[in-house]
């Protein structure tokens, strides 16, 4: 879970995406060969499931486990603490910035 890119797979999981592509698309700057890489982790680690359907051609989808569905819950407040503080190089955070007019 600590690993680069991990929470971000987790979120992208939990707001709907289900497909490799619709994950790669949530996460810009990750390379399909590092969701491959994390992918396989979060399996391992029982937090997400990978469900492959068997159709022409096979389909692969991803869902988040319980365990995985209930770590979301614990990411939630952090991703929202990066999104009102992510680049702040001033110690002042994107809420006030706009509020203030910065």
């Amino acid at each position: 879970m600590g690993q680069r890119w991990s929470p971000s797979i987790l979120l992208s999981l939990g707001r709907g995406a289900e497909r490799f592509s619709d994950i790669i698309a949530a996460t810009p700057g990750m390379s399909a060969r590092m969701l491959t890489l994390r992918l396989t982790q979060l399996e391992a680690a029982h937090l997400v499931e990978r469900v492959v359907i068997p159709t022409t051609p096979v389909t692969v989808r991803y869902r988040l486990t319980s365990q995985g569905a209930d770590l979301i819950e614990a990411l939630h407040p952090i991703a929202g603490y990066v999104q009102r503080w992510e680049g702040s190089a001033d110690g002042v955070s994107r809420d006030r910035q706009t509020t203030h007019g910065a």
